[in-house]
């Protein structure tokens, strides 16, 4: 299955929940209470983050799809936090507040980056269904998605009235579920419980098989378009009528915390389909999330350019040969984590222990290294009849073997300038004993801000004088 990165932002997706705050209390922890056997932390940091419904909303943005969010909060300094998070990050966050009671939320104490405690605030919401689908109501138009983020704190009551509305409008519906009662999901497009939750519906599964039967049975019953079950280490397995069950692997290198998981995997989910994409290809891409969340501390939200890099990874784009459209994401990609790119450019017909030491100073420069080459044609009016020696597509495999080369792509005019105005890179390198003005390109990259450097060459290392002596031998 082959995976690219969709145009989140004309993706809008609105999302209906129980809204929450997680707030950390870090802090380092050198002894015992004497009161009780217990560490006693000494606070130094108070980090606020939007979590349940919020942090899927939260999620949404961070991709780049425009992300609203309707919830129930108390009238207090814990929902002006929310607020203020939420629209820092570009979440239309509408809020029921309710007063003289207060906002959910999680404190969690950090210190050394392990949770040693969790405190819950929080009373159910008696709130008026009627009045919470009134404000869906209104947001519909214009919506690609709808989920309904459930985590049975009592803001989401009127399950029915959202979904029956958004059918008739043709949205999707995806939603998160608690509870013993699955049936209050009846007709969404997708639900996505984790196996033990999925298992207190319908009984304990002994192999794949058996899920998979009782979740045909359970999509049956309650008029489901799809199920997704989560299913920690074992990854998750995406079930459709009609269609053979998907399983996808875990991608989590390490599980470092998986508080908001499920979070990330239906707002990648969302933000997916609502771009267009088919189910099967937005839960891979809802697996890479999630692969990517479990390894950070505490409830977090996932960057468009951390999805991005992970779908490079998976394709193998994150280094070795590219065209140009993906040589421009890469690019865009890595910008975006701050790093540095360096271009240089050349015949690397055959290639040799100076071309090889050049191309490491190069990589000195910066933190990406491309490799233009020029290609056959461009070489034989360059070089004269009988060149290349190695064609453009043998050229460009042996320099993605090179530990130094981050991406190789292949231009075919006289000189790389149309490139270079393309990917502006920070740092333009050239090989020899030219002068900075005489670099082909250097106005361009200087026009921009960029720095021109000349790199000396190894010495009797030459590709014509190769040529030259196995020709005379």
């Amino acid at each position: 299955m082959k995976l690219s990165m969709p145009r989140f932002d004309q993706a809008p997706v609105l999302v209906v929940g129980d809204v929450m705050l997680d707030r950390y209390w870090h802090g380092g922890t050198s002894r015992i209470s004497p009161e009780a056997p217990v560490p006693v932390v000494r606070v130094e940091h108070i980090e606020d983050r939007p979590g349940g419904a919020a942090n899927v909303a939260l999620n949404i943005a961070a991709l780049g799809a425009p992300a609203s969010l309707v919830g129930v909060t108390g009238d207090d300094e814990a929902a002006d936090s929310l607020a203020n998070s939420l629209e820092g990050a570009g979440v239309r966050a509408i809020f029921q507040r309710i007063a003289h009671q207060p906002t959910i939320v999680k404190l969690r104490v950090i210190s050394r980056h392990q949770q040693l405690l969790r405190i819950d605030f929080e009373e159910p919401f008696a709130t008026d269904p009627l009045s919470l689908g009134a404000e869906v109501d209104k947001l519909l138009e214009g919506i690609k998605v709808l989920v309904l983020s459930d985590y049975g704190k009592g803001a989401l009551k009127n399950h029915q009235v959202l979904i029956q509305a958004a059918r008739a409008r043709g949205i999707p519906v995806l939603a998160d579920p608690k509870g013993k009662d699955f049936s209050i999901y009846r007709g969404a497009s997708l639900i996505t419980p984790n196996l033990s939750e999925f298992e207190t519906i319908v009984g304990g599964c002994a192999d794949e098989h058996e899920l998979v039967s009782k979740g045909a049975q359970l999509m049956h019953d309650l008029e489901l378009g799809a199920l997704l079950v989560t299913r920690g280490e074992h990854g998750m397995t995406l079930l459709r009528p009609d269609h053979p069950a998907l399983h996808l692997p875990a991608r989590a290198r390490e599980v470092f915390d998986v508080t908001g998981a499920g979070d990330t995997v239906i707002s990648t989910l969302a933000a997916a389909i609502a771009a267009g994409e088919e189910l099967p290809h937005a839960v891979a891409l809802a697996n890479l999330a999630a692969g990517i969340v479990v390894g950070k501390l505490g409830t977090a939200a996932i960057s468009a350019p951390e999805l991005r890099r992970a779908i490079q990874r998976e394709e193998g784009s994150e280094r070795g040969v590219l065209g140009l459209e993906q040589l421009l994401l890469a690019v865009d990609d890595a910008r975006a984590h701050n790093e540095r790119i360096v271009f240089t450019n050349g015949c690397f017909d055959i290639l040799h222990a100076g071309h090889v030491t050049y191309l490491e100073q190069a990589r000195a420069q910066g933190d990406r290294l491309i490799v233009a080459v020029n290609d056959d044609a461009s070489v034989s009016r360059l070089k004269g009849p009988g060149r290349p020696i190695n064609s453009v597509d043998r050229r460009m495999a042996v320099l993605a073997g090179l530990g130094a080369v981050d991406w190789v792509i292949c231009f075919s005019e006289g000189t790389p300038e149309n490139l270079l105005r393309q990917v502006k890179p920070d740092v333009l390198v050239k090989g020899g004993d030219y002068g900075i003005d005489q670099v082909v390109g250097a106005d361009i990259v200087a026009a921009y801000g960029g720095t021109v450097k000349v790199l000396g060459l190894v010495e009797n290392s030459s590709t014509t004088a190769i040529v030259e002596k196995i020709r005379n031998n």
